[in-house]
């Protein structure tokens, strides 16, 4: 497993002033911990802080945005760069939960302070506050319009809001325990959430109504995604006709990240299962990066890619810390995740 370079402090800030300091560590699976230091010991004409680094570091190429700092001992380097913009009055607590509209001008965001806001993104100017969970708010994110969010809390509802007026245009009842995560079906008619109780949920937002249990894991479902199936992987076929209120279940395969261990892939539309695949740990999150490859993240820091052709092995396993994966999102030709 490559080893792991980490700035410890602000650096943003720290390095800002002269003398400013920020620590470094650079651990490797099964070493010690090689712990070291940045300084700031001036500007250079440009505006570009000069950086040095204490024994055991290298600091390489320095703008005023970024630092690549290397550790020569254990082969690695790591480009930190500063936050493009930073919103400290958004919420007064951890943030738990994100979401950018498909236009990228509105954000939402939930927090451990117990608020749900909608914020403009290029200034972080709060736009609506959206109140009616009666506990922690866990999950939240845009519909693609843009225009509508989605939301799952503690008190076990499914939430759908306008971003225009802040109003709650549907409540979804039926989980018996806190929702963990939701996903939206193409446009948006159907929607997907997963929660504490153990199960996976189909909703149809018009008619305000369950659409039918995906998958009852008798374990906690933490995370779920769903796309398109390669065309080769065999769904299965459903026991009834599905209801003519499902819109875009055909063709999907859903992805169940589950307490227990194992990450399970089922049927949209069938409703069975086409393959379970047992982690190091509790799966926390789970995201497509194509038709045929997938992700998953787990408590213990490991993140597996797989191939939903054939999940008896993994086609890698990547661990960068012991930290829980919590988050993954796919981006251009890779993805990026967020650990504990």
């Amino acid at each position: 497993m490559a080893a792991t370079l980490r700035i410890q402090s602000c650096w943003s800030q720290a390095l800002r002033r002269d003398e400013g300091e920020a620590w470094l560590s650079c651990r490797s699976p099964g070493k010690p911990t090689l712990y070291g230091s940045l300084t700031r010991r001036g500007l250079s004409t440009e505006g570009v802080p000069d950086i040095a680094a204490s024994e055991g570091f290298v600091v390489g190429e320095v703008t005023k945005k970024s630092i690549l700092v290397s550790c020569p001992h254990e082969n690695v380097s790591t480009k930190f760069l500063a936050p493009y913009t930073t919103f400290c009055r958004i919420h007064q607590k951890s943030i738990t939960c994100l979401d950018i509209s498909s236009g990228g001008g509105l954000g939402v965001s939930t927090s451990t302070d117990g608020t749900m806001k909608i914020w403009q993104a290029a200034n972080g100017e709060i736009r609506r506050l959206l109140e009616g969970h009666v506990y922690d708010v866990n999950c939240c994110r845009f519909f693609p319009s843009g225009l509508v969010v989605l939301s799952g809390g503690m008190d076990a509802q499914l939430k759908i809001w306008s971003a225009e007026d802040a109003s709650c245009a549907v409540t979804f009842k039926g989980h018996k325990g806190g929702i963990l995560d939701t996903a939206i079906v193409d446009r948006g008619r159907n929607v997907l959430s997963c929660s504490r109780d153990g199960t996976a949920r189909l909703w149809d937002c018009g008619k305000s109504a369950c659409l039918g249990v995906m998958a009852d894991c008798g374990s906690p479902v933490n995370g779920i995604a769903v796309g398109a199936a390669d065309n080769s992987l065999n769904l299965g076929t459903p026991e009834k006709a599905p209801s003519e209120r499902e819109v875009g279940t055909e063709g999907k395969i859903l992805l169940l990240a589950r307490e227990d261990k194992k990450l399970q892939g089922v049927g949209l539309q069938s409703r069975q299962p086409v393959f379970l695949f047992v982690g190091s740990d509790a799966f926390n999150c789970c995201a497509f990066l194509s038709s045929t490859y997938i992700l998953a993240g787990t408590q213990d820091g490991n993140i597996y890619q797989l191939d939903v052709r054939n999940t008896n092995a993994p086609i890698q396993v990547i661990h960068r810390s012991g930290a829980p994966v919590l988050s993954l999102l796919p981006y251009r030709d890779g993805f990026i995740a967020s650990q504990g």
